[in-house]
């Protein structure tokens, strides 16, 4: 499917794979609507894209953690809403790596609203628009997380095998409309996920990659796009993705130099 002209809406396009895939998105054309928490970011974005790609480039500014927020500023689009036809769900967050007998309950709450009820609440302001228009693709950024699980990541597993079981519902409930439903699980990838999760600690989130080579956002978006441009009879409907030096979840699964 030829992407040019296509109206896409990014979540958590300020960095990593959400802002690789706004790049590549734009590279081929498609105008975009990019949303993160960081305004001055986004704005520059923004204009960077648009001066680099002649697309269109508008920004929300809004945190998918608050829902009122988050309906708040999808609602603002106003008729310009009708022209979407992409969601790429990349907002996402890791919050720690405790035993569930010594979890952070402010954590727990973090990664639920933010990898669940803000990627259900994206979506089910957009499918109804995607339906209407006949024509609607989203890609949740999902995670091998989401399919095996590893000790210290009990809670950020759960979001991402929810996140797994709301693609597929989802397929099942769009049956018989045009709107195709993707789910990425990417294995390691080199963003600032690690120094997220543990709440700004450099030196332990570069301990994670390594002696090893983890994948790039690029290599995400790349796949990404690969799904976005499939003719509109073919689904991609899950790719796991790991990078050559990794074969399961686990630092025991790793190979390091």
């Amino acid at each position: 499917m030829n992407l040019e002209g296509k109206l896409a809406l990014v979540t958590g396009a300020t960095s990593g794979i959400g802002l690789a895939t706004a790049e590549q998105l734009a590279a081929r054309g498609a105008n975009l609507i990019v949303t993160g928490r960081r305004d001055s970011l986004l704005k520059e974005i923004a204009s960077r894209l648009s001066k680099e790609h002649g697309v269109t480039v508008e920004t929300l500014v809004f945190d998918v953690a608050d829902t009122k927020a988050t309906i708040k500023a999808l609602d603002s689009l106003g008729s310009r809403a009708e022209e979407l036809s992409i969601l790429v769900n990349n907002a996402g967050l890791a919050k720690g790596s405790d035993s569930v007998q010594k979890l952070d309950l402010a954590d727990v709450d973090s990664m639920i609203d933010t990898n669940v009820k803000g990627l259900l609440a994206v979506t089910r302001w957009c499918l109804p628009r995607f339906i209407a228009r006949g024509e609607g693709h989203v890609v949740n950024v999902g995670s091998v997380a989401g399919r095996w699980v590893y000790p210290g990541g009990a809670v950020y597993c759960a979001t991402k095998f929810a996140v797994r079981a709301i693609s597929e519902g989802m397929r099942m409930d769009l049956l018989g409309t045009p709107v195709r439903v993707t789910n990425i699980e990417p294995g390691m990838v080199e963003t600032g996920f690690s120094e997220v999760r543990f709440n700004g600690d450099k030196e332990r989130a570069k301990a994670v990659y390594k002696g090893m080579t983890p994948l790039s956002p690029q290599d995400i978006a790349d796949t990404v796009t690969w799904c976005l441009e499939r003719p509109g009879h073919v689904n991609i409907q899950e790719l796991v993705i790991y990078p050559t030096d990794q074969a399961s979840v686990g630092n025991a699964y790793v190979h390091r130099r």
